[in-house]
């Protein structure tokens, strides 16, 4: 199959599932819907490659702000961010090696968690604040909802869905004579 082709087939499923998983886990919060994404952003950049998850890492904060999950649109450029480090690290860091694996499991779920957290806490709710404020592009009440949001359960969803991903994207490309 033509290598292009290939790519796109590829990147247009992550997609497809991402937003699948988006819908069908809206409900259930964002431990399990952030799981779920970021499993789809581990299995893109591992099985389609770094083109692939920088795809899905870019469309996914539009599409979950487009499906409601979102919970601001100043939160999607700082999402963005995050999943991209976080591909961009898997991209770079996991190899064979069970050790290089887990270096990259953990360094881009906590480089993902750690920079999320700081663009929100100290950007949008510090910095930019007061100015987003008077133009009522963000309410009280997120100053304090936000950085709640974008702290911990970051690490941890990002731990889970990189630990599905390394289970899945071995047998995936296996089965895709990777």
């Amino acid at each position: 199959m033509n290598k292009k082709i290939r790519w796109i087939t590829e990147t247009a499923i992550m997609l497809a599932l991402l937003v699948t998983l988006q819908a069908l886990t809206k409900g259930f919060g964002q431990f399990v819907t952030g799981s779920c994404v970021n499993a789809v952003l581990a299995v893109s950049v591992l099985v389609g490659g770094l083109g692939c998850g920088l795809v899905v890492a870019l469309c996914s904060p539009v599409l979950a702000f487009l499906l409601g999950i979102a919970p601001q649109i100043l939160t999607v450029p700082a999402i963005m961010v995050g999943n991209t480090v976080y591909v961009v690290l898997l991209a770079l860091l996991y190899r064979d090696a069970i050790f290089c694996r887990l270096l990259a499991w953990i360094a881009a779920a906590a480089a993902k968690a750690a920079l999320l957290y700081a663009i929100v806490k100290g950007l949008i709710c510090g910095l930019l604040a007061p100015g987003l404020l008077d133009a009522g592009l963000l309410k009280e009440p997120m100053l304090t909802a936000l950085p709640k949001t974008f702290s911990w359960m970051q690490l941890v969803t990002a731990l889970i869905g990189g630990g599905v991903a390394m289970l899945i994207a071995p047998v995936l490309r296996k089965a895709l004579h990777k």
